[in-house]
């Protein structure tokens, strides 16, 4: 007796199918001397800089698609960001590590990692909406930003 798959991808013993990890966008960021505060570490907002540097490196990579700009207009709806350890000075960068865990009609959700081989510094969440700057309103992803942001999403 053969047993099938059904249509949804699970096995016929029940076990969810495994989801291939996502490809992750690696953005090296210097840590600069103005990012450092009386304490010594980086300040807590300066991560956001460390997230947007990263989020354009990412969505920025692929070429336009004739008459289409990819991203252009987008907000962020929301961050979250989890201080692992203080990160100090230092000559190397770090590594901003990112990738997409959803995607919507008009909204995606980036996670972010900022490490180095030693350890975890931050982690942190990003949602994006697509925004119509003409019409002040929101708007649907096209068809080449989704094509961009499912290269780095789980499959």
């Amino acid at each position: 007796m053969v047993e099938s798959t059904p249509p949804d991808g699970t096995p016929p013993d029940g076990t969810p199918p495994e989801r291939t990890p996502p490809e992750r966008h690696i953005f090296p960021r210097a840590v600069r001397f103005g990012d450092i505060d009386s304490q010594g570490h980086v300040n807590n907002v300066r991560f956001l800089d460390y997230l947007e540097d990263a989020r354009f490196g990412m969505l920025s990579l692929d070429p336009y698609v004739a008459g289409d700009e990819p991203f252009k207009g987008l907000v962020v709806t929301r961050h979250e960001i989890d201080y692992r350890r203080p990160l100090g000075f230092r000559a190397q960068p770090v590594r901003v590590e990112t990738w997409v865990t959803e995607i919507r009609a008009v909204r995606f959700t980036l996670q972010y990692e900022i490490r180095d081989d030693e350890g975890l510094y931050v982690t942190a969440k990003s949602v994006m909406a697509a925004f119509d700057v003409e019409r002040a309103a929101p708007r649907r992803l096209t068809e080449n930003e989704l094509t961009i942001l499912k290269r780095y999403a789980a499959e």
